[in-house]
């Protein structure tokens, strides 16, 4: 079974996602867990976490075992990198309260981004040296990032949530754009198994990896798993690029209206190691001109891809 979902509101009320999840008969679904722009965070009310349990099991969603059919995403404002160490402290705690409320809602994988180092950044639209060693100021990010995760682990003890940690496109100073720096942090952890990664198609093809064809999308997915381990891939982000290959712009297009080309999405769908990994659509919301929602519209657009006879790989 493959499974494609999307990232849904939760406007007025968590279990609001879920619904829609069902309505557009969708397989999986990525949720912010709370207002993702604000530091307060107000309790998950009662009523609320119940109406979402309740609606998990109806789906048959809340199982531990088995694919995951439910993501969240951590909040845009943490920044585990940040060399401030009174920014540094509250986004430990925020990225705490995201894995708290995971647990709560049985939520078994939280997408977040590594954070930004906020050193020297590189000149606005020079491209990444995908091969080269990371800089002083990158690598110093990726061992305050390394030790955020401990530090949540070590207060967390015994907690199932897995943090997948993002692709980027390394706009700014933002890490996790080569896949060196993402195996890096997570070899750096010192309980790895509570670490992956979430792969967004977007992403990897603005930092710089060649996805548009058949030869260069398997050559990717091969490096992925050479330098972040066999199966590290927990979350897919299945979205097409406006920018340009290398461009470090992260603006998402409807499947097949980018530059990812449609041999990168032909190939992740047909990879069997990939199949029960959650792909999940984060691209532009409403309808098309028939009047299609366009999530259904980008779902079919990749079930089209999907290789109907034959073996994949």
């Amino acid at each position: 079974m493959r499974l494609f979902g999307s990232h849904l509101s939760i406007a007025g009320g968590l279990v609001n996602a879920l619904l829609e999840a069902e309505r557009l008969k969708l397989d999986c679904v990525q949720v912010f867990t709370k207002n993702q722009r604000q530091w307060a965070v107000r309790p998950l009310d009662d009523d609320e976490r119940a109406a979402w349990l309740a609606r998990l099991t109806a789906l048959s969603w809340h199982r531990r075992r088995g694919p995951a059919r439910v993501v969240s995403h951590n909040s845009y404002l943490i920044n585990m990198a940040s060399p401030d160490e009174a920014a540094w402290e509250k986004s430990v705690r925020l990225q705490r309260v995201e894995v708290e409320r995971c647990e709560e809602l049985r939520i078994p994988l939280c997408v977040a981004h590594p954070g930004a180092h906020l050193g020297d950044a590189r000149r606005p639209g020079a491209p990444h040296d995908l091969e080269a060693p990371p800089t002083r100021d990158e690598r110093a990010g990726m061992k305050r990032i390394a030790k955020a995760l401990n530090r949540i682990h070590r207060e967390l003890p015994g907690y199932r949530t897995i943090t997948c940690l993002e692709t980027t496109v390394g706009s700014g100073t933002n890490l996790g754009y080569s896949f060196e720096q993402l195996a890096w942090i997570r070899e750096h952890v010192r309980e790895p198994e509570r670490i992956a990664f979430c792969f967004d198609t977007c992403h990897v093809t603005a930092a710089g990896y060649d996805m548009s064809t058949t030869r260069g999308a398997e050559a990717a997915l091969r490096r992925f798993a050479a330098v972040c381990g066999s199966g590290s891939i927990r979350v897919m982000h299945l979205n097409d690029s406006v920018g340009d290959r290398g461009s470090r712009r992260d603006r998402h297009a409807h499947i097949g209206d980018g530059t990812c080309g449609l041999a990168c999405f032909r190939t992740i769908v047909n990879r069997r190691a990939l199949a029960a990994v959650p792909k999940i659509l984060e691209t532009a919301k409403g309808d098309d001109e028939e009047g299609v929602p366009w999530d259904l519209v980008n779902v079919r657009r990749l079930k089209r891809l999907i290789r109907r006879t034959g073996r994949s790989r």
